[in-house]
Protein backbone atom coordinates (compact mmCIF):
# COMPACT_ATOMS: atom_id res chain seq x y z
CA UNK A 1 0.00 0.00 0.00
CA UNK A 2 0.99 3.57 -0.72
CA UNK A 3 1.89 6.14 1.87
CA UNK A 4 -1.55 8.56 3.06
CA UNK A 5 0.16 11.21 1.40
CA UNK A 6 0.90 9.44 -1.59
CA UNK A 7 -2.69 7.79 -1.75
CA UNK A 8 -3.82 11.54 -1.75
CA UNK A 9 -1.92 12.73 -4.10
CA UNK A 10 -2.69 9.62 -6.62
CA UNK A 11 -6.69 10.43 -5.54
CA UNK A 12 -6.56 14.05 -6.67
CA UNK A 13 -4.99 12.77 -9.85
CA UNK A 14 -7.61 10.60 -10.94
CA UNK A 15 -10.26 13.33 -9.55
CA UNK A 16 -8.69 16.23 -12.31
CA UNK A 17 -8.66 13.32 -14.88
CA UNK A 18 -11.83 12.30 -14.86
CA UNK A 19 -13.44 16.10 -14.42
CA UNK A 20 -11.44 16.75 -17.83
CA UNK A 21 -12.42 13.34 -19.31
CA UNK A 22 -16.05 13.95 -18.32
CA UNK A 23 -16.00 17.70 -18.99
CA UNK A 24 -14.41 17.00 -22.58
CA UNK A 25 -17.17 14.75 -23.58
CA UNK A 26 -19.56 16.83 -22.23
CA UNK A 27 -18.26 19.59 -24.19
CA UNK A 28 -18.27 17.54 -27.21
CA UNK A 29 -22.27 16.75 -26.68
CA UNK A 30 -22.90 20.28 -25.40
CA UNK A 31 -21.20 21.66 -28.69
CA UNK A 32 -22.34 19.10 -30.68
CA UNK A 33 -25.99 18.79 -30.04
CA UNK A 34 -27.26 20.69 -27.60
CA UNK A 35 -25.87 24.31 -29.04
CA UNK A 36 -27.76 23.51 -31.87
CA UNK A 37 -31.15 22.58 -31.05
CA UNK A 38 -31.35 25.78 -28.50
CA UNK A 39 -29.79 27.75 -31.14
CA UNK A 40 -32.96 26.57 -33.59
CA UNK A 41 -35.10 28.45 -30.66
CA UNK A 42 -36.39 31.77 -32.15
CA UNK A 43 -35.82 33.36 -28.53
CA UNK A 44 -32.77 32.03 -27.97
CA UNK A 45 -31.10 32.37 -31.59
CA UNK A 46 -31.14 35.95 -31.22
CA UNK A 47 -28.72 36.35 -28.54
CA UNK A 48 -25.53 37.54 -29.42
CA UNK A 49 -24.03 34.16 -27.25
CA UNK A 50 -25.92 31.62 -29.40
CA UNK A 51 -25.17 33.64 -32.71
CA UNK A 52 -21.51 33.56 -31.72
CA UNK A 53 -21.49 29.33 -30.99
CA UNK A 54 -23.56 28.42 -33.94
CA UNK A 55 -20.91 30.44 -36.58
CA UNK A 56 -18.25 27.46 -34.96
CA UNK A 57 -20.62 24.62 -35.29
CA UNK A 58 -20.31 23.20 -39.06
CA UNK A 59 -22.56 20.47 -40.19
CA UNK A 60 -21.94 18.38 -42.61
CA UNK A 61 -24.00 15.59 -44.23
CA UNK A 62 -22.73 14.17 -47.11
CA UNK A 63 -24.33 12.21 -49.64
CA UNK A 64 -22.52 10.01 -51.98
CA UNK A 65 -24.29 8.58 -55.03
CA UNK A 66 -23.33 5.58 -56.89
CA UNK A 67 -24.42 5.21 -59.97
CA UNK A 68 -24.30 2.00 -61.28
CA UNK A 69 -25.01 2.62 -65.47
CA UNK A 70 -25.19 -0.37 -68.20
CA UNK A 71 -24.22 1.03 -71.74
CA UNK A 72 -27.56 0.57 -73.19
CA UNK A 73 -26.68 1.15 -76.59
CA UNK A 74 -26.38 -1.61 -78.62
CA UNK A 75 -24.56 0.47 -81.87
CA UNK A 76 -21.33 -0.03 -79.99
CA UNK A 77 -21.60 -4.31 -79.07
CA UNK A 78 -22.72 -5.08 -82.43
CA UNK A 79 -20.81 -2.65 -84.60
CA UNK A 80 -18.27 -5.24 -85.60
CA UNK A 81 -20.37 -8.13 -85.82
CA UNK A 82 -22.93 -6.65 -87.71
CA UNK A 83 -20.66 -6.14 -90.26
CA UNK A 84 -20.15 -10.18 -91.19
CA UNK A 85 -24.17 -10.24 -91.41
CA UNK A 86 -25.20 -10.46 -94.90
CA UNK A 87 -28.41 -11.26 -97.09
CA UNK A 88 -28.52 -14.24 -99.41
CA UNK A 89 -30.61 -14.26 -102.61
CA UNK A 90 -31.30 -17.27 -104.27
CA UNK A 91 -32.04 -16.56 -107.73
CA UNK A 92 -33.66 -19.07 -110.66
CA UNK A 93 -32.46 -18.96 -114.08
CA UNK A 94 -34.11 -20.13 -117.06
CA UNK A 95 -33.94 -20.29 -120.45
CA UNK A 96 -34.42 -16.59 -120.74
CA UNK A 97 -32.22 -14.16 -119.46
CA UNK A 98 -34.80 -12.94 -116.65
CA UNK A 99 -33.98 -13.69 -113.22
CA UNK A 100 -36.15 -15.18 -110.38
CA UNK A 101 -36.17 -14.37 -107.11
CA UNK A 102 -37.17 -18.16 -104.73
CA UNK A 103 -35.76 -17.42 -101.79
CA UNK A 104 -33.96 -14.80 -99.62
CA UNK A 105 -32.30 -15.43 -96.07
CA UNK A 106 -29.91 -14.11 -93.32
CA UNK A 107 -26.66 -15.42 -93.31
CA UNK A 108 -23.04 -14.51 -91.59
CA UNK A 109 -19.40 -14.12 -92.63
CA UNK A 110 -17.12 -16.83 -91.08
CA UNK A 111 -14.28 -16.03 -92.82
CA UNK A 112 -11.81 -13.26 -94.27
CA UNK A 113 -12.20 -14.65 -97.74
CA UNK A 114 -16.04 -15.14 -97.90
CA UNK A 115 -17.32 -18.01 -96.56
CA UNK A 116 -20.75 -17.23 -95.30
CA UNK A 117 -23.07 -20.17 -93.60
CA UNK A 118 -26.79 -19.77 -92.93
CA UNK A 119 -29.41 -22.11 -91.59
CA UNK A 120 -31.71 -24.22 -93.90
CA UNK A 121 -33.61 -27.47 -92.91
CA UNK A 122 -33.05 -28.58 -96.46
CA UNK A 123 -30.04 -27.73 -99.21
CA UNK A 124 -30.21 -25.21 -101.43
CA UNK A 125 -32.02 -25.49 -105.02
CA UNK A 126 -30.14 -27.11 -107.64
CA UNK A 127 -27.81 -26.01 -110.86
CA UNK A 128 -30.93 -23.92 -112.17
CA UNK A 129 -30.28 -21.50 -109.16
CA UNK A 130 -27.71 -18.43 -108.86
CA UNK A 131 -26.46 -16.82 -105.68
CA UNK A 132 -26.02 -12.88 -104.65
CA UNK A 133 -25.02 -11.60 -101.41
CA UNK A 134 -25.49 -8.59 -100.52
CA UNK A 135 -22.85 -6.97 -97.59
CA UNK A 136 -23.22 -4.84 -95.32
CA UNK A 137 -21.97 -2.04 -97.08
CA UNK A 138 -25.00 -2.35 -99.70
CA UNK A 139 -22.63 -3.88 -102.40
CA UNK A 140 -23.58 -6.97 -104.15
CA UNK A 141 -21.55 -9.91 -104.95
CA UNK A 142 -22.14 -13.40 -106.67
CA UNK A 143 -21.45 -16.80 -104.66
CA UNK A 144 -20.90 -20.50 -104.94
CA UNK A 145 -22.57 -23.10 -103.24
CA UNK A 146 -20.02 -24.61 -101.38
CA UNK A 147 -21.92 -27.49 -99.64
CA UNK A 148 -24.76 -28.53 -96.97
CA UNK A 149 -24.72 -30.21 -93.59
CA UNK A 150 -27.18 -32.24 -92.91
CA UNK A 151 -26.00 -33.21 -89.13
CA UNK A 152 -26.38 -29.15 -88.25
CA UNK A 153 -28.89 -27.77 -91.16
CA UNK A 154 -26.38 -25.34 -92.64
CA UNK A 155 -25.73 -24.22 -95.78
CA UNK A 156 -22.52 -22.73 -96.94
CA UNK A 157 -21.59 -19.95 -99.96
CA UNK A 158 -18.45 -18.57 -100.90
CA UNK A 159 -18.18 -15.05 -102.19
CA UNK A 160 -16.61 -15.12 -105.81
CA UNK A 161 -15.50 -11.48 -106.33
CA UNK A 162 -14.10 -10.89 -102.54
CA UNK A 163 -10.55 -10.74 -101.71
CA UNK A 164 -10.92 -9.61 -97.65
CA UNK A 165 -14.47 -9.44 -95.74
CA UNK A 166 -15.55 -8.97 -92.83
CA UNK A 167 -15.71 -12.60 -90.16
CA UNK A 168 -17.58 -12.50 -87.36
CA UNK A 169 -15.41 -13.94 -83.72
CA UNK A 170 -16.62 -17.22 -82.56
CA UNK A 171 -17.22 -17.70 -79.19
CA UNK A 172 -16.42 -21.12 -77.22
CA UNK A 173 -19.81 -22.19 -76.43
CA UNK A 174 -19.38 -24.82 -74.05
CA UNK A 175 -18.53 -21.91 -71.54
CA UNK A 176 -22.21 -20.73 -72.19
CA UNK A 177 -24.43 -20.13 -69.07
CA UNK A 178 -28.02 -19.52 -68.49
CA UNK A 179 -28.78 -16.20 -68.03
CA UNK A 180 -26.55 -15.04 -70.45
CA UNK A 181 -27.42 -11.78 -72.00
CA UNK A 182 -27.73 -12.47 -75.79
CA UNK A 183 -27.94 -9.90 -78.98
CA UNK A 184 -29.28 -11.70 -81.93
CA UNK A 185 -28.48 -9.64 -85.38
CA UNK A 186 -31.01 -10.38 -88.33
CA UNK A 187 -30.93 -8.71 -92.29
CA UNK A 188 -34.10 -6.43 -93.03
CA UNK A 189 -33.52 -7.33 -96.25
CA UNK A 190 -35.62 -4.69 -97.98
CA UNK A 191 -34.10 -2.11 -95.63
CA UNK A 192 -31.09 -3.36 -96.27
CA UNK A 193 -30.47 -2.66 -92.56
CA UNK A 194 -30.11 -4.97 -89.42
CA UNK A 195 -32.55 -5.61 -86.67
CA UNK A 196 -31.64 -6.33 -83.50
CA UNK A 197 -33.35 -8.15 -80.89
CA UNK A 198 -31.89 -8.53 -76.98
CA UNK A 199 -32.77 -11.68 -74.85
CA UNK A 200 -31.04 -13.93 -72.37
CA UNK A 201 -29.68 -17.54 -73.28
CA UNK A 202 -32.96 -18.98 -71.56
CA UNK A 203 -32.08 -23.14 -71.47
CA UNK A 204 -29.43 -25.29 -72.99
CA UNK A 205 -31.38 -28.02 -73.97
CA UNK A 206 -29.44 -31.07 -74.36
CA UNK A 207 -32.06 -33.27 -75.45
CA UNK A 208 -33.28 -31.50 -78.75
CA UNK A 209 -32.56 -33.20 -81.59
CA UNK A 210 -32.80 -31.66 -85.19
CA UNK A 211 -34.62 -34.47 -86.69
CA UNK A 212 -37.62 -32.96 -85.05
CA UNK A 213 -39.56 -35.80 -84.02
CA UNK A 214 -39.84 -37.35 -80.71
CA UNK A 215 -37.32 -39.22 -81.04
CA UNK A 216 -33.61 -38.58 -81.78
CA UNK A 217 -31.84 -39.21 -85.14
CA UNK A 218 -27.68 -40.52 -84.55
CA UNK A 219 -27.28 -38.06 -88.24
CA UNK A 220 -29.14 -35.17 -86.51
CA UNK A 221 -27.13 -32.54 -84.22
CA UNK A 222 -28.31 -32.85 -80.32
CA UNK A 223 -28.32 -30.22 -78.13
CA UNK A 224 -29.30 -26.39 -78.64
CA UNK A 225 -29.21 -23.36 -76.92
CA UNK A 226 -32.79 -21.43 -76.42
CA UNK A 227 -33.24 -17.88 -76.65
CA UNK A 228 -36.35 -15.40 -75.97
CA UNK A 229 -37.17 -14.59 -79.46
CA UNK A 230 -39.86 -12.52 -80.77
CA UNK A 231 -40.55 -12.74 -84.30
CA UNK A 232 -37.71 -15.45 -85.03
CA UNK A 233 -38.41 -15.89 -88.23
CA UNK A 234 -36.48 -12.30 -88.96
CA UNK A 235 -33.47 -13.88 -87.10
CA UNK A 236 -33.43 -17.50 -88.87
CA UNK A 237 -29.74 -17.56 -90.22
CA UNK A 238 -28.35 -15.04 -88.48
CA UNK A 239 -25.68 -14.49 -85.10
CA UNK A 240 -26.41 -14.49 -82.11
CA UNK A 241 -23.65 -12.82 -79.91
CA UNK A 242 -22.67 -11.84 -76.54
CA UNK A 243 -22.26 -8.46 -75.23
CA UNK A 244 -18.27 -9.29 -76.06
CA UNK A 245 -19.31 -9.30 -79.85
CA UNK A 246 -18.23 -12.82 -80.11
CA UNK A 247 -21.20 -15.46 -81.98
CA UNK A 248 -22.28 -17.66 -79.49
CA UNK A 249 -24.74 -19.50 -81.91
CA UNK A 250 -26.83 -19.21 -85.43
CA UNK A 251 -30.57 -19.08 -84.81
CA UNK A 252 -32.12 -22.23 -86.79
CA UNK A 253 -36.04 -23.08 -86.15
CA UNK A 254 -38.01 -26.46 -87.38
CA UNK A 255 -42.03 -26.64 -87.43
CA UNK A 256 -43.30 -29.15 -85.38
CA UNK A 257 -46.93 -29.93 -85.01
CA UNK A 258 -47.37 -26.38 -87.40
CA UNK A 259 -45.67 -24.20 -84.37
CA UNK A 260 -41.81 -22.77 -85.21
CA UNK A 261 -40.06 -24.10 -82.28
CA UNK A 262 -36.75 -21.53 -82.68
CA UNK A 263 -33.18 -22.20 -81.14
CA UNK A 264 -29.33 -21.51 -81.47
CA UNK A 265 -26.84 -24.24 -83.06
CA UNK A 266 -23.80 -23.58 -80.71
CA UNK A 267 -21.06 -21.46 -82.05
CA UNK A 268 -18.44 -25.32 -81.97
CA UNK A 269 -20.89 -26.61 -83.78
CA UNK A 270 -20.80 -24.34 -86.38
CA UNK A 271 -16.86 -24.11 -86.16
CA UNK A 272 -16.84 -28.10 -86.69
CA UNK A 273 -18.80 -27.85 -89.74
CA UNK A 274 -17.31 -24.74 -91.14
CA UNK A 275 -14.01 -27.08 -90.46
CA UNK A 276 -15.78 -29.45 -92.87
CA UNK A 277 -17.30 -27.08 -95.51
CA UNK A 278 -13.55 -25.54 -95.59
CA UNK A 279 -11.91 -29.22 -96.16
CA UNK A 280 -14.42 -30.63 -97.88
CA UNK A 281 -15.95 -33.21 -96.19
CA UNK A 282 -19.46 -32.58 -95.46
CA UNK A 283 -20.35 -34.90 -97.56
CA UNK A 284 -18.47 -37.69 -95.77
CA UNK A 285 -20.72 -37.37 -92.50
CA UNK A 286 -20.95 -40.70 -91.50
CA UNK A 287 -24.33 -43.15 -91.23
CA UNK A 288 -25.24 -45.74 -88.19
CA UNK A 289 -29.39 -45.53 -88.86
CA UNK A 290 -31.05 -45.43 -85.27
CA UNK A 291 -33.61 -43.60 -83.37
CA UNK A 292 -32.59 -43.37 -80.25
CA UNK A 293 -33.72 -41.67 -76.73
CA UNK A 294 -31.26 -39.92 -74.62
CA UNK A 295 -30.98 -41.56 -71.06
CA UNK A 296 -32.22 -39.09 -68.32
CA UNK A 297 -32.69 -39.51 -64.28
CA UNK A 298 -36.53 -39.46 -65.13
CA UNK A 299 -36.39 -41.89 -68.19
CA UNK A 300 -34.04 -44.22 -66.07
CA UNK A 301 -36.19 -44.63 -63.61
CA UNK A 302 -39.78 -44.69 -66.07
CA UNK A 303 -38.19 -47.36 -67.78
CA UNK A 304 -36.71 -49.30 -65.15
CA UNK A 305 -33.28 -48.99 -66.85
CA UNK A 306 -30.36 -49.88 -64.91
CA UNK A 307 -28.18 -46.40 -66.40
CA UNK A 308 -29.28 -42.80 -66.26
CA UNK A 309 -26.90 -42.07 -69.13
CA UNK A 310 -26.82 -43.49 -72.79
CA UNK A 311 -28.96 -43.44 -76.01
CA UNK A 312 -31.58 -46.25 -75.24
CA UNK A 313 -32.52 -47.35 -79.17
CA UNK A 314 -36.22 -46.69 -79.36
CA UNK A 315 -39.46 -47.03 -81.31
CA UNK A 316 -42.84 -45.82 -79.59
CA UNK A 317 -43.70 -49.42 -80.61
CA UNK A 318 -41.19 -50.83 -79.76
CA UNK A 319 -40.43 -52.46 -82.91
CA UNK A 320 -36.76 -52.70 -84.03
CA UNK A 321 -38.30 -51.80 -87.24
CA UNK A 322 -38.76 -48.52 -86.70
CA UNK A 323 -35.80 -48.01 -84.51
CA UNK A 324 -33.48 -48.87 -87.02
CA UNK A 325 -33.30 -47.80 -90.70
CA UNK A 326 -33.27 -50.68 -93.19
CA UNK A 327 -30.21 -51.63 -94.83
CA UNK A 328 -28.42 -49.25 -92.62
CA UNK A 329 -24.96 -50.24 -90.58
CA UNK A 330 -27.22 -50.71 -87.47
CA UNK A 331 -29.07 -53.31 -89.22
CA UNK A 332 -26.29 -55.13 -90.37
CA UNK A 333 -24.55 -54.85 -86.66
CA UNK A 334 -28.00 -56.64 -85.92
CA UNK A 335 -28.80 -53.31 -83.34
CA UNK A 336 -32.24 -53.88 -81.83
CA UNK A 337 -34.75 -51.72 -79.91
CA UNK A 338 -33.87 -51.34 -76.22
CA UNK A 339 -30.32 -51.34 -76.63
CA UNK A 340 -28.17 -49.32 -74.76
CA UNK A 341 -25.84 -47.40 -76.59
CA UNK A 342 -22.93 -46.92 -73.44
CA UNK A 343 -19.97 -45.53 -75.72
CA UNK A 344 -18.17 -45.16 -79.06
CA UNK A 345 -14.39 -45.79 -79.45
CA UNK A 346 -14.21 -45.36 -76.11
CA UNK A 347 -16.08 -42.11 -75.51
CA UNK A 348 -18.69 -42.11 -72.97
CA UNK A 349 -22.55 -41.40 -74.36
CA UNK A 350 -23.89 -38.87 -71.85
CA UNK A 351 -26.12 -35.85 -72.02
CA UNK A 352 -23.25 -33.65 -72.79
CA UNK A 353 -21.84 -36.01 -75.09
CA UNK A 354 -24.43 -37.30 -76.79
CA UNK A 355 -24.60 -39.90 -79.07
CA UNK A 356 -24.97 -38.16 -82.78
CA UNK A 357 -22.26 -35.52 -81.57
CA UNK A 358 -19.58 -38.26 -81.14
CA UNK A 359 -20.31 -39.83 -84.28
CA UNK A 360 -20.48 -36.55 -85.90
CA UNK A 361 -16.85 -36.72 -85.13
CA UNK A 362 -16.11 -39.67 -87.50
CA UNK A 363 -16.29 -40.33 -91.17
CA UNK A 364 -17.89 -42.56 -93.77
CA UNK A 365 -15.33 -45.36 -93.84
CA UNK A 366 -13.87 -45.24 -90.14
CA UNK A 367 -14.61 -48.32 -87.68
CA UNK A 368 -15.72 -47.74 -84.42
CA UNK A 369 -16.28 -49.89 -81.39
CA UNK A 370 -19.82 -49.86 -80.50
CA UNK A 371 -20.38 -50.70 -76.49
CA UNK A 372 -23.78 -51.45 -76.01
CA UNK A 373 -26.05 -53.10 -73.53
CA UNK A 374 -28.64 -55.98 -74.19
CA UNK A 375 -30.65 -57.75 -71.41
CA UNK A 376 -28.76 -56.37 -69.00
CA UNK A 377 -25.06 -57.81 -70.25
CA UNK A 378 -22.08 -55.53 -72.19
CA UNK A 379 -20.83 -56.19 -75.65
CA UNK A 380 -19.35 -54.63 -78.04
CA UNK A 381 -19.52 -54.26 -81.75
CA UNK A 382 -17.49 -53.29 -84.33
CA UNK A 383 -19.04 -51.33 -87.15
CA UNK A 384 -17.60 -49.55 -90.41
CA UNK A 385 -19.40 -46.21 -90.91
Amino acid sequence: MFPPLIRKSLSIALLVAGVFVLGGFGGIVFDRYVIPRLAAIPVLAKLDIFKTLTERVTIINKTEQVVIREDDSLEKIVSQPATAVVNIVALETGATSAKKEVATTTGVLLTNDGLVATYSEKPFGDGAIRYSILLFDGTSHTADFVGYDPFANLSFFRLQDAASTPAIALANSDDARIGKKLIAIGNAFAEYQNRLAVGILGNINRTFNLSGKTVSSSEKLEGVFEMDLNAPEYFIGGPVVGFNGEMVGLVGALTIDNVMRSFLIPSNVVRASLARAINGTLATRPVLGVYYLPITKTLALEQGLARDHGALIYSPSGKTGLAIIADSKAMKASLQAGDIITAVSGQEITLDNPLSRVLAGFNQGDTIELSIIRDGAGRTLPITL
